[in-house]
């Protein structure tokens, strides 16, 4: 079942974005950058504590992107050990299909000054860098 957001004739069908929680649907809205569909988790991978491909609800996202509608996956799942497991869990289950599948990237924050980032966000930066 669609909620209102996505039912709206105004959204990307071709654009799924992937969160944990419908907080992170918010944000991502706010940022007016993002057209398409969502998918909301509802948690992220965790088997230490039971939470599994079918608790998140991968099953149902399968089943919703089984029409063929959707030609790109957008994984925004948090950058935790849980969040970087899902969205890998995610990767891989998707493979094979006729799908653009994607992650946001993480870096550099918008009005960051390198001397206040911390090492790993930096060496991340340098990582994920892109031609000007």
């Amino acid at each position: 079942e669609l909620c209102a957001l996505c039912g709206s004739p105004r959204r990307d069908p071709s654009q799924l974005c992937v969160v944990e929680t419908p907080g992170d649907l918010l944000m991502m809205e706010q940022t007016l950058a993002y057209h398409g569909l969502y998918f909301v988790l509802m948690g992220r991978l965790s088997p230490l504590d039971g939470i599994g491909p079918r608790e998140i609800g991968l099953d149902v996202m399968q089943r919703r992107l089984a029409d063929g509608e959707v030609k790109e996956v957008i994984v925004a799942t948090n950058f935790t050990n849980e969040g970087e497991a899902t969205a890998h869990y995610i990767s891989e289950m998707l493979k094979g299909r006729d799908l653009r599948i994607t992650r946001i990237a993480r870096g550099v924050p918008v009005g960051g000054e390198l001397e206040y980032v911390d090492t790993g966000t930096l060496a991340q930066a340098f990582v994920e860098r892109r031609l000007l």
